[in-house]
């Protein structure tokens, strides 16, 4: 997985971004051009499943589980395509990652 993904967005594309520098003074908290990145339609859609799935399994949480079940249902993105190509089967992860939801508690 790492591999597809990085050779997709890049060498080193899965490591977290360095935090910005605090900004000082009464007026960096809310100083305008901070770093932040909207997310795209995709992403909030798979989101949105995320959360529908979490509703549906009448959980008051989102846990990673939830976010890839989100993912495996929209079924569109870059990590599906991964998956599809290594021939992974949806409905067993699915079933597997509903299986551990139902064993967590929050």
């Amino acid at each position: 997985m790492r591999a597809a993904i990085e050779e997709n967005f890049g060498a080193g594309s899965l490591r977290l971004p360095r935090p910005a520098p605090k900004r000082k003074g009464i007026f960096g908290r809310f100083a305008a051009g901070t770093n932040h990145t909207p997310f795209s339609a995709r992403n909030k859609k798979v989101l949105e499943l995320s959360l529908r799935e979490a509703i549906r399994l009448k959980h008051n949480f989102i846990a990673p589980e939830h976010i890839m079940l989100g993912v495996l249902r929209e079924g569109q993105g870059l990590a599906a395509l991964i998956l599809s190509e290594r021939e992974v089967d949806f409905d067993a992860v699915r079933e597997s990652l509903t299986h551990s939801l139902s064993n967590q508690v929050p």
